[in-house]
């Protein structure tokens, strides 16, 4: 059985992935566990700027404002049984039959968001919505990214199997970060082991 354990506790990786930790676990598979440990404190005190916009980025569907029409699904939680993944959506155009993944701002396509629309489209499909389009927003410059569905694009759908195989696969004994910009930008570095600053 996967586990993600430190001093204080584990995580075990085999139960459902949550769909926000599949970007998490691209970017540091530790910074998860720190998700976990965090979960039911105040953000506030542990979230730098970049995140703390990103929250702000998605209030309006947080708290159903983003559209008063019952064409839009908004913020509303899905489920996949196939890859036993669950999340929440940001918007889905019901009547279009588009998907939109909304973030603060986007400067990089990064496969960790794309993983993210696939799984919330393989939910919505296996509830029954019929999703033809799947896409990014970046709100801070009002920029739209089109994404390959996973059915077009066979490259990236095997990425995103192989992805949630090695989330339920991880061993974190052996595992080492290699990039020190990552630890540079982790809001849990200060608290982390595994760092590369010193």
């Amino acid at each position: 059985m996967a586990q993600i354990c430190t001093e204080t506790g584990c995580l075990n990786m085999e139960e459902t992935i949550l769909i926000s930790y599949l970007n998490d676990f691209i970017f540091c598979p530790v910074s998860i566990y720190f998700h976990k440990l965090y979960g039911n404190l105040d953000r506030t005190l542990y979230q730098d700027s970049y995140q703390k916009e990103g929250t702000n980025a998605h209030k309006a569907i947080d708290s159903n404002t983003y559209s008063t029409s019952k064409n839009f699904l908004q913020g509303i939680e899905v489920y996949s049984e196939k890859y036993n993944i669950i999340g929440k959506i940001d918007i889905f155009d019901v009547k279009k039959g588009i998907l939109t993944e909304r973030k603060n701002k986007i400067s990089n396509v990064y496969d960790g968001f794309v993983f993210q629309l696939y799984a919330q489209y393989y939910a919505l499909m296996e509830m029954g919505f019929d999703v033809k389009k799947i896409r990014l927003y970046s709100m801070m410059d009002n920029k739209i990214y089109d994404v390959k569905l996973p059915t077009k694009d066979k490259e990236m759908k095997a990425e995103f199997e192989k992805l949630l195989d090695d989330m339920r696969n991880f061993d974190v004994q052996g595992f080492k970060q290699p990039n020190i910009e990552k630890c540079k930008k982790c809001i849990y570095e200060p608290s982390c082991d595994r760092s590369l600053i010193c």
